[in-house]
């Protein structure tokens, strides 16, 4: 749009349409008429969580490093000078085995809450970040597992609001990563 102070956000995801108050009928009057469809936030969480898109401070926790939720390619820039953490991040680029992964999990039932653990035979295996309904797959979850968890474990949230709730790792989540001892060359029986 052509509105003062308006700001225009390319995105992976699409575009962000940052819109001051004042024009934002106007604004969404003029984009229904070309097409646009309306969406509200809770499309766009589902959206994100199927996308595998995590949101810092909910999707992450303060031992989050980028190589587990997919931001080493547009967060880190490996050949800059000194920041905190440069040697954690640097190991791991180096030895490709960050400690967790992200995942999408599918629900069996119902959403959950934010931050409850993910447990493998009452073993605390990481955390679930966001938790949404998605139109097509259902309740689904981002979380943050440890990199050693079968791709087929049967996981378990207990939620305190909603109870014991099942879920399985999504298939495209990306195969557990090969745990290897550092040194040593990849295919070398």
């Amino acid at each position: 749009p052509d509105v003062a102070g308006t700001l225009v956000r390319a995105m992976p995801h699409g575009v962000d349409l940052l819109i001051p108050r004042r024009e934002l009928t106007a604004t969404v009057e003029r984009l229904q008429s070309t097409g646009v469809t309306l969406a509200g936030v809770s499309t766009f969480e589902a959206l994100r969580v199927a996308d595998r898109r995590p949101r810092l401070g909910t999707d992450t926790d303060h031992r989050t490093i980028p190589h587990e939720v997919g931001w080493l390619s547009t967060a880190v820039h490996l050949n800059k000078g000194c920041y905190r953490g440069q040697e954690t991040v640097a190991r791991v680029h180096n030895l490709g085995r960050p400690p967790r992964r992200m995942v999408l999990l599918h629900l069996d039932g119902s959403t959950v809450t934010r931050g409850i653990p993910v447990t493998v035979d009452g073993r605390v295996v990481g955390f679930v970040g966001t938790s949404a309904m998605h139109a097509e797959l259902g309740p689904v979850a981002l979380a943050l597992v440890k990199r050693n968890v079968a791709d087929d474990a049967a996981l378990v949230l207990n939620d305190p609001e909603t109870g014991e709730v099942a879920a399985s790792i999504d298939p495209a989540s990306g195969p557990q990563q090969p745990v290897r001892p550092a040194g040593r060359p990849t295919g070398t029986g």
